[in-house]
């Protein structure tokens, strides 16, 4: 009785959540005006003999989809399909607002609003201020409006905060016409990264995901691994990193997948805690995985100034040493239980998966031939989306009808409507440090307050960016770092992407982390474990994700930045860390044995996790030791380790017998 009234529950929800009637066309209407207005702009159709300044163009993408949101999320929170009258009149007031600000582009640009606006367009500017806010705070939560909203007011009383954070102020007329019509504001480089490579890649993989992308990835992690020991959990760490790739968003690949990988976990012999905590990681790194990423990693490029493949590129060692450390993790675990694997007549074949998905495969080797190739960052997803539009029709299997193509253009819409909405929201933070002119200050107050340390800077920058990270967005959380955080990292040496790089995985960490760890609660209330154990035993099974970071920044070689050799070296001697760690961690030392239990297999598990690293240790280490010999000396750390490990496979009755 009780699984029927949860049933009908879910069902009702799922209801609540379709949109229908004039919402389900207003919604696909505008989300499909938008995709055209930007196919318009970034292949430079000029279709009707007019090409649109930026200003105009991404102020015309910011009301569709700003109006988009009140039409999607609702007062309270949420998502729901009951649309009360007063969302429709907010939707109509935001395409209004913006609309005025399309229109009277030209006009601004030439008689510089931003600094000297008419009435009009002061009042127009306090409207708009008003609505991104409200549409941030549904899409966003309460504590990032709260954050939002005190940075946005910051510039009218920073002559009154005491150092570092005080700088010029201004009336609150002339700040919110600044935040709207600038380009340093909601319309910087935040909605500028929408606007030019974001848009694509959410809407390819969507299409990729509604196409049954999905499915082909889980069904080749099955065929790939799923028979080996531990297979289901394995299974767990490529099809979320898969998923985690394409959709950008940990909450929502945790639902995804965790539906299918977390009960077949449990079936295998995994707790509920352990399953959920392999879950929350795996869709946590899966935002950090090459080729698609997610959207902060667009952000990222166009802050730096560099090719997004520069960044795809650099996120490929850190994440695969991260999904390594989850694997090995994952195996100890499954061999000190003796849990086996699936068993093989129920996984798909490799050969039919690989027959059935190959239209996958071509179309993410046609996006990233044409983003390496020839560059085309901004138009490869489209190229890549019509591909696989016409390659799903070609099948009788996955192709659209007209209703299930609505549900698709509907579910994008609302992605970047919530997106859109938090980008405006941020942009504020971005403009209040531009209009007061404290960024620079800020960079050499923190650097004079770490004391020119380098360690103790990387350590506050940690620390700061985790906190940030429980109340924001990972985007957001980034943003506001690269203002605040990251000038102060690189005056101090270290490598600008690395440094970028270093700030979004420690803006991730919350989402494994307590007392927030929104990945793992998710993965939890799935599980049926507890929330607050899954998020301890994320902690646990993530821990490389807390090393990593300070690897590559202080070695950029971890992120493809050197000579050949250089990188192979570091790649080799992180990898035998993380291995060492990991097993430290589990207490079993794959291929040698179990660690066993007590206070000596204790003191071996951490003279073992010492060794994993000084291996991976990326510097010259004491003594005028080199990176590698600093290796060698940790290979010789993990020597009684692994003895002793071996001891406990190979017991000393076990031993006399063999001889």
């Amino acid at each position: 009785m009780d699984r029927g009234n949860k049933a009908i529950e879910a069902e009702r929800m799922a209801e609540d959540t379709t949109f229908t009637g004039p919402a389900r066309w207003a919604i696909a209407a505008g989300t499909l005006f938008a995709i055209a207005v930007a196919v318009d702009q970034l292949f430079n159709l000029r279709i009707g003999g007019y090409a649109m300044l930026e200003g105009m163009y991404l102020r015309l993408l910011a009301g569709i989809f700003l109006a988009l949101t009140f039409l999607c999320f609702r007062f309270r929170g949420g998502i729901s399909a009951r649309i009360p009258w007063y969302d429709w009149l907010l939707a109509l007031a935001t395409l209004s607002v913006a609309g005025f600000f399309v229109l009277t582009a030209d006009e601004s640009l030439e008689s510089g609003w931003e600094y000297a606006p008419p009435d009009v367009a002061v009042w127009c500017s306090i409207a708009f201020y008003a609505l991104v806010l409200e549409g941030m705070r549904r899409a966003g939560g309460n504590v990032l409006f709260v954050i939002v909203l005190v940075f946005s007011l910051y510039p009218t009383i920073a002559d009154r905060v005491p150092d570092p954070l005080n700088g010029f102020a201004q009336p609150f007329g002339d700040v919110v016409p600044f935040f709207m019509i600038s380009s340093e504001a909601c319309f910087g480089i935040p909605m500028q990264a929408f606007g030019n490579l974001v848009i694509g890649f959410i809407l390819f993989g969507a299409v990729l995901q509604h196409t049954g992308g999905g499915r082909f990835f889980n069904d080749l992690a099955m065929a790939l691994v799923g028979h080996h020991r531990g297979g289901a959990a394995k299974v767990a760490i490529f099809a979320s990193g898969f998923m985690g790739s394409m959709s950008g968003s940990v909450i929502s690949n945790v639902l995804t997948t965790g539906v299918v990988t977390i009960p077949a976990m449990k079936k295998s012999g995994f707790s509920a805690r352990y399953a959920a905590a392999t879950e929350a990681c795996a869709s946590t790194g899966g935002v950090l995985m090459p080729p698609i990423m997610g959207a902060t990693a667009f952000v990222m490029a166009s802050w730096l100034g560099i090719p997004y493949v520069d960044v795809m590129v650099a996120a490929v060692i850190p994440s695969a040493l991260y999904y390594f450390g989850l694997f090995v993790q994952i195996d100890a675990y499954a061999a000190r239980r003796g849990l086996k694997g699936i068993a093989k007549d129920q996984l798909p074949g490799l050969l039919a998966t690989h027959r059935e998905g190959w239209p996958y495969l071509f179309v993410f080797a046609l996006l990233l031939f044409l983003m390496v190739a020839f560059r085309w960052e901004t138009t490869a997803p489209f190229y890549a989306v019509v591909l696989l539009l016409i390659l799903n029709q070609a099948s009788t299997r996955t192709g659209f009808t007209f209703s299930s193509f609505l549900e698709m253009v509907v579910s994008v819409g609302r992605t970047l409507a919530e997106l859109v909405a938090i980008l405006l929201g941020i942009g504020m933070i971005v403009g209040a440090f531009q209009a007061t002119g404290l960024t620079g200050p800020l960079a050499t107050e923190l650097v004079h307050a770490a004391g020119n340390s380098v360690p103790m800077l990387l350590i506050m920058g940690a620390v700061t960016s985790f906190i940030f990270g429980m109340g924001m967005t990972v985007t957001a959380c980034y943003i506001f770092l690269a203002i605040v955080l990251a000038p102060a990292l690189e005056q101090s040496g270290l490598n600008p992407l690395a440094v970028h790089l270093f700030i979004l995985y420690w803006g991730m960490i919350s989402f494994i982390t307590p007392p927030v760890a929104l990945g793992a609660f998710a993965a939890a209330s799935l599980a049926g474990a507890n929330a607050i154990a899954a998020g301890w035993e994320a902690t646990r099974l993530g821990a490389v994700i807390y090393v990593v970071p300070f690897f590559f920044v202080v070695n950029p070689a971890l992120i493809g930045q050197g000579a050949a050799s250089e990188v192979a070296v570091s790649v080799v001697c992180a990898a035998v860390g993380v291995w060492f760690l990991a097993a430290a961690i589990q207490g079993y030392l794959a291929f040698v044995g179990p660690l066993g239990t007590g206070v000596l297999a204790m003191l071996m598990r951490l003279l073992l996790a010492l060794a994993g690293l000084v291996v991976a240790a990326p510097f010259d280490g004491p003594f005028g030791l080199s990176q590698i010999e600093l290796s060698l000396v940790g290979m010789l750390l993990a020597i009684p380790p692994a003895l002793f490990s071996w001891r406990q496979q190979h017991p000393a009755s076990d031993r006399v017998a063999e001889t």
